[in-house]
């Protein structure tokens, strides 16, 4: 009998997350990372606490993920005269179990690469090595088709994950009529500064509208000289017709010239917004942009998991905390059902359908609706919000969000462990 051996295409943060997994409970995995050398890219990003229950269930505690970014304490909306639209505690601080996390994605990504090879060799993560396309065998195993910079090369294993982005050269080989890529008119400038951070000292703000808005929060504890803090900060602006901004790139580098103009005047006692944004050292460009969801994310000894499966618009932080979600209800699949199709189906069974409904609420703003209602209601500008989203309506719409992302806070604290500790599965089929 042979040892399985799971195949994952690409190394972000899903795909390590599910090498970690499989890793844990006892599978030989390989993941094929297409760039040649992993750096820490990126800038913020927030991991959700079910996401985070994950990562400790995985030994990737409050000492490590410190070093990569801090709890958040607070998510809060500001209209466009920097009043107070929702406000509400984050994390352990909301009473959940575990913590949320606001990160720097770059050494997030690192960390969970080094812990990787820490636990299962180097030769287990191989870069330069592009999975672009696969086939089913008669034995019910699948090979993956790799491209490497000397040649191309097959890899024949039990399982292959498509862990490799919104591009996904295994979605599109499994689902070939697929829409292409849908944006919506919304452009986003990216960037990180160093500055005092405001409010709780940790909190995530959305503040303007929902066709113009900023997104700040810090992603490091402050240094204890300075009291600064490394702010991430998101600057949106959306395009009523899509087509009237041609040329748009993915994570481009900008000039901040090119962008700044946008918040001019965004001035309050206590947020200077054109500051924060010339603070920085470089800005990157990139258009909000997810894909229509698909009837299935397998296709028999083949799976989709993170942004190949859901690619979805960033406005409720909970990319990577899905990615995490997939990784560990694969694994838990596994070793229910053994490292067969089976596993994957029951995964597609129970993630397909309610996540591709996420896809679509976070299409229509997802929490940032609140915005929406407030500019419809005020155009964005107030001075009592109770009287023109009374607290009730406020608090349901945020209680509506959290349920369909999986982290209402009830549930998620009485839930068992996706993975029981010491689990594993039989090491031969």
């Amino acid at each position: 009998m042979n040892e399985p051996h799971v195949l994952i295409a690409g190394g972000g943060i899903g795909g390590l997350a599910l090498a970690l997994t499989l890793n844990q409970i006892g599978l030989r995995c390989t993941v094929f990372e297409s760039v040649r050398e992993l750096k820490p890219l990126g800038v913020g990003i927030n991991i959700q606490p079910n996401a985070v229950r994950e990562l400790y269930d995985l030994g990737i505690g409050a000492d490590l993920l410190d070093r990569v970014g801090l709890p958040a304490r607070e998510w809060a909306l500001l209209g466009l005269n920097g009043r107070e639209i929702y406000a509400e505690p984050r994390g352990t601080h909301a009473g959940y179990n575990w913590p949320q996390y606001a990160v720097h994605r770059g050494q997030f990504h690192m960390l969970l690469a080094q812990t990787f090879i820490d636990r299962a060799g180097a030769d287990a993560l191989q870069t330069g090595a592009r999975v672009t396309g696969y086939e089913k065998n008669a034995d019910g195993t699948v090979t993956a088709l790799v491209a490497r910079e000397g040649g191309a090369e097959r890899v024949t294993g039990t399982l292959l994950i498509g862990a490799d982005g919104i591009h996904s050269a295994i979605r599109a080989q499994m689902h070939p009529t697929q829409p292409p890529i849908h944006w919506g008119g919304a452009v986003m400038w990216r960037g990180v500064t160093w500055a005092k951070p405001i409010r709780t000292g940790s909190s995530f703000i959305g503040l303007g509208t929902h066709k113009h808005r900023m997104v700040i929060y810090p992603i490091s504890h402050p240094d204890p000289q300075t009291g600064l803090s490394l702010i991430n900060w998101i600057a949106e602006v959306t395009y009523d017709d899509p087509g009237a901004r041609e040329n748009i790139g993915w994570f481009r580098q900008v000039e901040i010239a090119d962008f700044a103009h946008h918040f001019d005047g965004w001035t309050y006692d206590w947020l200077d917004v054109p500051t924060l944004i010339g603070g920085a050292e470089v800005a990157y460009e990139n258009p909000m942009i997810d894909r229509d969801p698909v009837a299935t994310w397998v296709d028999g000894p083949v799976a989709l998991m993170g942004d190949a499966a859901h690619a979805m618009y960033p406005t409720g932080s909970n990319g990577a905390s899905q990615a995490i979600i997939d990784a560990r209800t694969l694994g838990a699949k596994l070793l229910a059902h053994g490292v067969t199709q089976a596993a994957l189906a029951a995964y597609d069974a129970q993630l397909c359908g309610p996540v591709s409904q996420l896809i679509l609420r976070n299409r229509r703003a997802g929490p940032f609706g609140l915005l929406n209602l407030v500019d419809d209601r005020c155009g964005g500008v107030f001075d009592d919000i109770d009287a023109v989203i009374p607290a009730k309506e406020r608090a349901d719409f945020m209680a509506g969000y959290k349920s369909a992302a999986g982290f209402a806070k009830d549930t998620l604290n009485a839930a068992a462990p996706t993975i029981a500790p010491g689990s594993k599965v039989a090491r031969h089929v």
